[in-house]
């Protein structure tokens, strides 16, 4: 039994006549079926390690050939992918999807650490409005984190400085209470949401929208990219590109502004020169991408810039609502 043992454990250093996976006869070092390798050897720490990372990050060279002309020249990754040239690079959704998480996770730990900060500052006696007025406030995280949300599209809501303030005590409870009545005869279930949210004390409110927001807002702002899409098909009506085409350039200049905006929230206090640089470019980028892939003269490409992007903010600004309307009542 021992014999047996060593015997097919050394046999997994070589060939195999038969594939592990699916038993189909092979001859070489990979199965013609499923592909599967036919030498096989228990996995090193390394090996394992290098086979999660190149994975998940492409070190091969995908992730750094797609960021290469994400980054840097606007519009050549979607003329690439269109053109049939795609293995080499990181598919479309999957590299929107990747920096839309990163940067609303980098956001809510961002947000997270200002909230901290401003409420150390107000247990020391010292007002946000005075650190500003001593020039404490600089161009920096906390102003690049304000900005990106702003520029997606999210308004961040901290749990001590909400919109919903009362002039009087019980405000927006009665307020609720009466939206309950009429939503009722449709929906009880979200009627006594509402009556529940307007009883909450403001603190808790707070965080309920916060919460429903960092949960429920890149789902909004995905299921957007079809409409960001549609308004460019409208746009360019006669330029001969498909639906499909659109939603491509969507995706890859809205993962290129997540990645911005990331990076805008990362850089330190002290180098707004940075985060006005990368502004810079986010500003520039779209239109540059729009004509690199459209073609067209620069002042038709702005006018349809101007007009898509009044479009998407208000598909945004609008989805977003809806976002966390729906994390509040469910």
């Amino acid at each position: 039994m021992t014999g047996m043992t060593v015997n097919s454990e050394l046999d997994l250093h070589h060939a195999a006549s038969n594939c592990p996976n699916c038993s189909a006869t092979v001859s070489g070092h990979f199965c013609h079926q499923c592909g599967q390798e036919t030498v096989l050897h228990p996995p090193s720490a390394r090996e394992f390690m290098h086979e999660f990372i190149g994975h998940y990050v492409a070190l091969e060279g995908k992730l750094w050939k797609s960021l290469g002309l994400l980054l840097f020249r606007p519009g050549r990754l979607t003329l690439e992918y269109i053109k049939g040239r795609r293995v080499p690079y990181v598919q479309p959704l999957r590299m929107y999807l990747t920096f839309s998480l990163i940067f609303f996770a980098v956001l809510k730990f961002s947000m997270h650490d200002v909230t901290s900060r401003g409420e150390e500052k107000a247990q020391h006696g010292t007002p946000p409005a005075a650190a500003q007025a001593k020039g404490d406030a600089k161009p920096g995280r906390e102003q690049a984190a304000g900005a990106a949300a702003a520029a997606s599209g999210a308004v961040h809501t901290s749990k001590k400085d909400i919109v919903l303030r009362e002039d009087n005590p019980g405000e927006v409870g009665d307020v609720a209470r009466r939206v309950s009545n009429w939503v009722k005869p449709h929906n009880a279930h979200v009627a006594d949401r509402i009556v529940y949210f307007g009883d909450l004390p403001l603190e808790e409110k707070g965080a309920l929208l916060e919460e429903s927001f960092y949960h429920y807002a890149p789902y909004a702002v995905f299921f957007m990219m079809p409409f960001f899409a549609l308004y460019l098909k409208v746009l360019y009506l006669g330029s001969g590109r498909r639906y499909g085409e659109h939603l491509l350039f969507a995706l890859h200049t809205n993962a290129f502004a997540f990645l911005a905006m990331t990076v805008m929230v990362l850089v330190p206090n002290g180098f707004g020169f940075v985060t006005f640089l990368l502004w810079m470019w986010l500003a520039f980028y779209l239109p540059a991408a729009m004509r690199k892939v459209y073609g067209g003269s620069r002042k038709l490409t702005a006018l349809r810039w101007l007009v898509l992007m009044l479009l998407h903010q208000l598909t945004i600004g609008l989805a977003l609502l809806g976002a966390v309307v729906f994390g509040v009542l469910h």
